[in-house]
């Protein structure tokens, strides 16, 4: 099947997404000016995380499919690729950081006790910037050798896809070399995502307490970001499989396929969530115990910190054993949707205390909301426009028909 000038997405919603972002730059703005920037730049924070790791997370399903030879996974192969539209985004979030970088970083105004050398905002931003150029980089390097199996030949679309297509077209390219690239640059994003969403869990969340640090948290930050990537890739497919006017559908197996794979994550996450706690309880070192229980056992904290693991893997733990609750889409997009809210109220509880230190109670506001919602209008916005300018990316035909 192929596309012919069709859209996936409709331009009232579009709209409506658009809409959201509007509402969720002009409350930033608003807050970001008012009497507590420090709590704007907060939730800008934590929602740069959560969605940048949902587009990271969420091609990484598409490369790692690949790589394993996972036939499978073809049709959801371009569902999870149309994450990456989010890249060019997240990298322009990144950069407006550095306005706020006397509210986001904490430490600017404390002893480091030799920590300087780390934990200086030009190394900071430098590394950072380079980390993710390059973790982008290789990100559309494999997704442009990707759209080559998807883009039918002589595609006529107008923009980006019909560039590529007829540029394909006068120099056709050769199919065992596309093959083994998508391979190599997809086996360099696997390694550049563990090395750079590492880096990214020291620098911009462990490093907002510089005198407590974690072994684990490099590991615990990447699979996350996995886990809620594979999260986001279920939702989409499912609401892209339940609209009736998009022609896209996925049998129950396929559904059943990543359910599983999403269930597995749903352990190693908590694996990961558990192994950090014991290492630090047993250790009983008081610079490492004292962050842990600000967090778990002191009010306004405990009650969140509950909240988070029931929502983000007792809850889904038990209900994903269900072998048919997997093949539903509707159930997946609820269970999904919980835990990718989960993990955002996890950014909050790592970071809240220490932008909130005497909190009574805890400080989530409408406006944290209302910002939160800009975001996913930004990222709805991406993906939508990526789907658009390449809707047979949902109707891939195997490689061996190009």
């Amino acid at each position: 099947m192929v596309f012919k000038e069709s859209k996936i997405i409709s331009k009232s919603l579009i709209m409506v997404f658009s809409t959201f972002m509007i509402i969720g730059a002009v409350t930033f703005v608003i807050q970001a000016l008012g009497d507590h920037p420090e709590k704007a730049w907060q939730t800008y924070l934590i929602n740069f995380l959560l969605f940048s790791a949902i587009a990271q997370g969420g091609l990484l399903f598409s490369i790692v499919m690949n790589t394993v030879g996972a036939r499978w996974s073809r049709l959801l192969s371009g569902v999870a690729e149309s994450f990456a539209a989010f890249f060019p985004v997240s990298f322009v979030l990144f950069l407006i950081l550095f306005l706020g970088r006397g509210h986001v970083f904490p430490w600017l105004h404390e002893e480091l006790n030799g920590k300087e050398v780390w934990l200086n905002l030009p190394f900071l931003f430098s590394r950072d910037f380079i980390a993710m150029a390059i973790l982008y980089g290789l990100g559309f390097v494999y997704l442009y050798h990707a759209l080559w199996f998807k883009l039918p030949p002589g595609n006529e679309h107008r923009g980006l896809s019909g560039v590529l297509s007829r540029c394909w077209h006068k120099h056709p390219p050769d199919f065992g070399k596309y093959r083994r690239r998508m391979t190599i640059y997809g086996n360099l994003y696997i390694l550049s995502f563990a090395l750079v969403l590492s880096l990214i869990g020291f620098d911009l969340v462990m490093s907002m307490n510089p005198n407590w640090y974690s072994t684990l948290f490099g590991a615990y930050t990447f699979v996350k970001a996995f886990y809620v990537g594979l999260g986001a890739v279920i939702i989409l497919a499912s609401l892209l499989h339940l609209h009736p006017k998009i022609d896209f559908s996925l049998p129950p197996s396929q559904f059943h396929d990543i359910g599983k794979l999403f269930f597995a994550f749903c352990m190693v996450w908590g694996d990961f969530f558990y192994a950090q706690l014991v290492v630090i309880w047993y250790g009983n070192i008081p610079e490492e115990t004292a962050y842990i229980i600000t967090r778990t056992l002191t009010a306004p904290w405990k009650g969140l910190a509950w909240t988070v693991f029931l929502a983000g893997f007792i809850i889904p733990f038990l209900i994903l054993i269900n072998k048919k609750i997997k093949t539903l889409p509707k159930a997946m997009t609820v269970i999904c949707s919980v835990v990718l809210i989960s993990i955002w109220m996890e950014h909050f509880l790592l970071l809240g205390p220490i932008y909130s230190p005497h909190a009574g109670r805890l400080p989530l506001r409408m406006v944290d909301g209302l910002i939160s919602l800009g975001f996913l209008g930004l990222m709805a916005v991406s993906v939508a426009l990526f789907l658009n300018q390449f809707p047979d990316v949902l109707s891939p035909k195997p490689p061996e028909v190009r």
